[in-house]
């Protein structure tokens, strides 16, 4: 007999059996004074944890790679579920029990255990949102800003581009002194594995933990993923530190969730989820925001990702999600196919905060930019009946081109700020007025090279944004700029 396994039944004094396995599911009967979630141990030394109980029996999760059979004494260990946390998983790859996937690692076990599923803070812990979440996209910083703290949920069709937009974000805000949490939740080896290529491409795999649940992996373990992560930011919260962590994705956790209930026999609701579908998600959420800790303002900054089929944001699990954080990002398969990059739809993209912390000049661009491109989608749909077109309407669909290749971005590319707005300013002015659409491109992409190789070139612009402090300044700086830069020397 196991001596672990021993150990706990002699503490309990409770032994019970497994009376039925239904695929993870383990009902047991005994353990009279077992708790939710509380670990229990089975025999042959594999770990589940109590998920439910009647009077008749408890129902287990299995966390066991290999089947388990019916028979098998199971021991209370009288410990919640837990995962040790600690500055020993930054750089590491971890399954959701907290174990190192890499047989090679060389990193100690963090002796801290904190508990899983835990009650998010109240009220009274929080604070307003008032720090920006720069992603370094473009259109996003611009149009459908972020801020620390926020739940921002990532929505659209698959192959879109949104795990390169969760990666860049995260690369942005690791750059600036968080952390880093990436959380898949059923996803292949291949894709974990270009994940943790992508961050050490970076430099800032260092600073990041990846909590990986294959797709191969039992549902109770998969299911597990995004507390484990959740509870790895509520650590580094309290420790002093800004926390972004990604959650990819909450789709295939409702899935993983409805696949337990149905094999449990629990009462089907709308498209077979469970009816406390919208609260386990809700109250994961709620574990994310912006805190008032003995360090000052600290944040979890949570961006779930949901993923829709054929752009239908209208089913069960898209519509909760949107009702439960604080505004969504789009990414448009239409746009996706049309050569759009990142293919966030800004119209069917929503911030409910992050627009209060914008700079005031980057707030002025966002609204000049809402009412233009809005006209100018209306005057395209008039156009597309075949109306004659007067110059200044030419004019409004060039522009709204153009502004439509100043959001594109390369996969690899982050902008900052400054470089964002000094680019907005040249595109508005109609530098480029008679320039196709390709060599548009060529040169903002250029311009982007220039600006990360050329130091020189990097301060000019940053000091002119600095000390434009409106929009009619920032044209006429850019303008005058641009002209001095361009005048052949005598």
């Amino acid at each position: 007999m196991n001596e672990e396994f021993a150990s706990y039944l002699n503490a309990s004094g409770e032994v019970g059996y497994v009376r039925r396995v239904v695929s993870s599911l383990l009902y047991v009967e005994g353990l009279p004074s077992v708790r939710p979630f509380e670990l229990v141990m089975y025999e042959n030394g594999a770990f589940g944890y109590v998920n439910s109980f009647s009077e008749e029996e408890v129902e287990t999760i299995g966390f066991s790679e290999t089947p388990l059979t019916s028979g098998m004494r199971v021991a209370r260990t009288n410990k919640l579920l837990t995962v040790p946390v600690g500055e020993e998983l930054l750089g590491a790859m971890i399954n959701p029990l907290g174990q190192y996937l890499r047989k090679d690692s060389t990193k100690d076990t963090p002796k801290i255990q904190r508990a899983v599923d835990v009650e998010p803070l109240p009220i009274r812990a929080r604070a307003r949102v008032s720090q920006p979440c720069l992603t370094g996209i473009t259109i996003a910083d611009i149009m459908v800003p972020l801020g620390k703290g926020q739940r921002a949920l990532i929505v659209g069709d698959q192959k879109t581009g949104k795990t390169s937009f969760l990666l860049r974000t995260l690369t942005t805000q690791i750059r600036q002194g968080a952390i880093g949490i990436y959380v898949t939740v059923g996803k292949s080896k291949l894709v974990i594995k270009q994940i943790e290529e992508y961050l050490k491409e970076q430099g800032v795999f260092d600073r990041t933990v990846v909590v990986a649940a294959y797709a191969e992996n039992p549902a109770g373990i998969i299911f597990l993923a995004p507390y484990t992560g959740m509870t790895i930011a509520e650590y580094f919260r309290d420790a002093g530190t800004d926390v972004i962590i990604v959650i990819d994705d909450l789709s295939m956790h409702a899935k993983m969730h409805r696949e337990l209930a149905l094999l449990g026999r629990r009462t089907p609701g709308r498209n077979s989820y469970p009816g406390d579908m919208f609260f386990l998600h809700a109250r994961l959420m709620e574990r994310a925001g912006n805190f008032l800790t003995p360090h000052g303002e600290k944040s979890i900054t949570c961006l779930p990702v949901i993923e829709t089929p054929q752009g239908d944001i209208t089913g069960y699990i898209a519509t909760n999600s949107i009702s439960m954080t604080d505004g969504h990002i789009f990414f448009d398969y239409n746009l996706f196919v049309s050569g759009q990059r990142p293919a966030i739809n800004p119209f069917l993209s929503v911030t409910r905060v992050g627009r209060q912390i914008q700079p005031p000049l980057t707030k002025e661009i966002n609204q000049l930019l809402t009412t233009f491109l809005s006209s100018a989608r209306k005057l395209e749909t008039i156009t597309s009946f075949g109306a004659e077109l007067n110059e200044q309407i030419k004019e409004t669909l060039v522009k709204q081109q153009q502004i439509y290749v100043f959001f594109n971005q390369l996969a690899h590319e982050i902008l900052t700020p400054y470089l964002q707005v000094y680019l907005f300013g040249l595109v508005w002015n109609n530098t480029w007025k008679e320039t196709a659409l390709d060599t548009v491109n060529g040169i903002l992409r250029a311009m982007v090279a220039r600006y990360s190789s050329d130091t020189t070139f990097q301060k000019q612009v940053d000091a002119l944004v600095k000390a434009s402090d409106s929009l009619d300044s920032l044209l006429q700086k850019t303008r005058e700029y641009h002209l001095l830069s361009t005048t052949p020397k005598a």
